[in-house]
């Protein structure tokens, strides 16, 4: 019964942390100030192609997971539900949320963004479902070069952020301030939602600190 309850809890922080990670991208949308790395592509490619940014992030949710094939990683759960619900919950949290014009609206918009986004990134990486695309992206390189997780991480930020800004994507001071307090509220949030395991210790731990392989830079 014990074991069931946490699987259903597991589910629930899951499904929950990826909504919620929609949501979240959608209020950074809405400041105007910056967004995340990857927003910044989506955002881009969203402005040349005409499509939704919801869709385009499954669309190059979908992309990125095809380039699992090479680097052997398996997709779960998780990986799969990344790639939609994301984008889905983008998409609908944008049409709830009209454009806003005022400073005074915009930054609390942003700060919102960055702790729901910190929230949601617990969420589900402690329910333990199997890392988003773009996360085993980077640790599949990881193990397949050899660099540490530190450069793979800012290689592909770097070249994810360079390319969405030529599109037309916006970057600006939310971009600094999420690169900066992301890695702290995720840790922080990790530590909140950890679900214990059957034996009663920490899933952080039994799981081989998953969570340093997607936070560490």
């Amino acid at each position: 019964m014990a074991t069931r309850d946490r699987f259903g809890r597991r589910l629930i922080q899951l499904y929950a942390g990826l909504t919620l990670y929609g949501t979240s991208s959608a209020l950074l949308v809405r400041s105007g100030l910056g967004l995340e790395p990857w927003g910044v592509l989506h955002q881009g490619l969203a402005r040349l192609t005409g499509l939704t940014i919801g869709v385009v992030s499954i669309i190059v949710g979908a992309a990125v997971l095809l380039l699992w094939i090479p680097l052997r990683q398996r997709p779960g759960l998780g990986t799969v539900s990344n790639v939609f619900l994301i984008g889905i919950a983008m998409d609908g949290t944008l049409v709830v949320f009209p454009d806003v014009r005022s400073l005074a609206v915009r930054l609390p918009l942003l700060v919102a963004g960055i702790v729901l986004n910190g929230v949601a990134t617990g969420l589900y990486i402690s329910a333990r479902f199997g890392p988003g695309p773009r996360d085993g992206l980077m640790t599949g390189l990881h193990r397949r070069t050899g660099r540490s997780i530190r450069l793979m991480r800012t290689v592909i930020e770097v070249a994810v952020v360079a390319t969405g800004f030529a599109l037309g994507g916006t970057v600006g001071v939310g971009t600094l301030l999420y690169a900066l307090s992301i890695g702290p509220l995720a840790q922080l949030f990790l530590r909140v939602f950890d679900v214990p395991s059957a034996s009663g210790g920490s899933t952080v731990v039994a799981e081989g600190q998953p969570e340093r392989a997607i936070l560490r830079r």
